[in-house]
């Protein structure tokens, strides 16, 4: 008999979680980035992990972690009511549906919270997978970090009562 793959859960974030979110976040910039980003600049980026604000970031938004077998393998934060801050996922198990469970918890979430939109500046790496979901590029961004220029670009989803325009259900 085949062996079934363990569910994913989700959970909410705890401080504790800060070392391991580090962790996938540095991995998943890292190993998922390479195509569009230079070595210089997801260095730039992954050392984001390593400052205390880091922490303080994911406890001040609304941050799921998903897992398997009880272990995060990915999170993803909403800041407000209607901006999806972080999204990361393990590449162990990029293109396994964890990134979707995550921003499905988020969208759900949002409407929950009364927003008619939800926005994300997604990397060049995360642009495709938020424009399969109906997120529309609005602007693009240059932004620094640690001296190092990363292009991404805001966009949005638009929540209505229509078939065809992302309607929560």
């Amino acid at each position: 008999m085949a062996q079934a793959h363990p569910k994913p859960g989700l959970r909410p974030f705890l401080p504790d979680d800060v070392p391991m979110l580090a962790a996938i976040f540095a991995a998943s910039i890292q190993e998922l980035t390479g195509d569009d980003y230079s070595e210089a600049q997801q260095e730039a980026w992954m050392a984001a992990a390593e400052d205390e604000e880091f922490g303080k970031r994911l406890a001040a938004d609304l941050t799921l972690i998903a897992t398997l077998d009880g272990s995060p393998v990915g999170f993803a934060s909403l800041r407000g009511k209607d901006h999806i801050r972080m999204l990361y996922v393990h590449p162990a198990v990029a293109g396994q549906g964890i990134a979707t469970m995550l921003v499905d918890a988020l969208e759900k979430l949002a409407g929950g919270r009364g927003a008619e939109k939800l926005t994300v500046d997604a990397s060049d790496t995360a642009e495709g997978f938020f424009a399969k979901r109906g997120y529309i590029a609005m602007q693009r961004n240059s932004i620094t970090v640690n001296d190092e220029w990363l292009a991404n670009t805001t966009m949005q989803k638009t929540f209505g009562t229509g078939p065809a325009s992302g309607a929560l259900q």
